[in-house]
């Protein structure tokens, strides 16, 4: 079993110790800046300020993508589903012949 990491994330000018395994710190430390650069930018583009408004902004984009992601995921395994249908419809009538 492996131990755990202690680690500190920056977000939003604030740090955040967390006790983590070790295959979670690269990602929780790429998610970090991710959300560090998507703040720059709504501050940027938008004139936002407070920071509570701007993470509020960061966090539905984020979990918009992940819905999303999902959305296209179940839409592409429909096609498939379908795909295979037919396509087990096909192989059947070629097979009776």
């Amino acid at each position: 079993m492996s131990e755990k990491l202690k680690i500190k994330i920056s977000i939003a000018d604030r740090i955040y110790p967390l006790t983590v395994e070790p295959n979670q710190e690269e990602g929780l430390r790429s998610a970090s800046k991710k959300i560090d650069v998507m703040m720059k930018q709504f501050e940027q583009n938008y004139a936002v300020r407070d920071k509570q408004d701007v993470l509020a902004m960061c966090a539905l984009q984020f979990a918009s993508q992940v819905e999303q992601k999902q959305i296209d995921k179940s839409t592409i395994q429909e096609e498939t589903l379908i795909k295979l249908e037919n396509l087990n419809e096909l192989l059947g009538e070629y097979l009776r012949k």
